[in-house]
């Protein structure tokens, strides 16, 4: 079973890009859909976030607003984030690791939004990084609500710059060419692999 590490900078198309494999008969393991289940009311990770950053936790349920008041900008916290959350996502990877073997998966891929980022490269076989120019990304991110100049330079300097995620890619796919367009790249990707070769970059 081959492992695609799927990953891209905010507002680069990565989501849409995720689902583009799965309709694709890819299975994706979506980590921050899991990141929200963890945070949702009841989540394993609600009282030791709280723990950590006290006042993140509103009605229940962490409210990624505040904790990314306590934690953009900030490597060390961050990091202790990072310490709580991610041991508790490995069961979740686990379980859908072995439903894609028992389906007989061929290729199946992890999206993960900090994949270089948390040297998630090295447990995967290929990288896929999502790009779009820098002015297409800013239009995109600044157009989501709530969403400001100050949220989006946090959001960047917490991110391996996008020309360093390509040069360290496998693949690439452009999403500033249009959904239809990536969808193509999508397909191509999938074909060259299940073909043993890499043709698609």
């Amino acid at each position: 079973m081959i492992v695609i590490g799927l990953t891209g900078s905010v507002g680069m198309g990565k989501s849409a890009t995720a689902a583009m494999f799965a309709e694709a008969g890819a299975p994706v393991y979506d980590a921050d859909a899991e990141v929200r289940r963890l945070y949702a009311p009841g989540g394993a990770a609600v009282d030791p976030v709280e723990a950590a950053f006290p006042g993140v936790v509103v009605d229940g349920a962490v409210d990624r607003g505040r904790l990314g008041e306590q934690v953009l900008g900030r490597p060390e916290a961050l990091a202790k984030l990072n310490a709580i959350v991610h041991p508790l996502m490995k069961g979740a990877r686990d379980a859908f690791f072995s439903r894609a073997r028992a389906s007989g998966a061929a290729i199946v891929v992890l999206d993960i939004p900090l994949l270089f980022e948390t040297g998630g490269e090295r447990g995967v076989d290929k990288t896929v990084v999502v790009s779009a120019p820098p002015e297409m990304q800013r239009a995109r991110v600044l157009a989501r609500p709530g969403m400001t100049e100050a949220k989006l330079a946090a959001l960047l300097a917490a991110q391996t710059p996008d020309e360093q995620k390509r040069a360290r890619a496998d693949f690439v796919i452009d999403t500033s060419l249009g959904f239809e367009r990536a969808r193509k790249q999508v397909k191509d990707i999938l074909a060259a692999l299940r073909a043993g070769g890499e043709t698609a970059h």
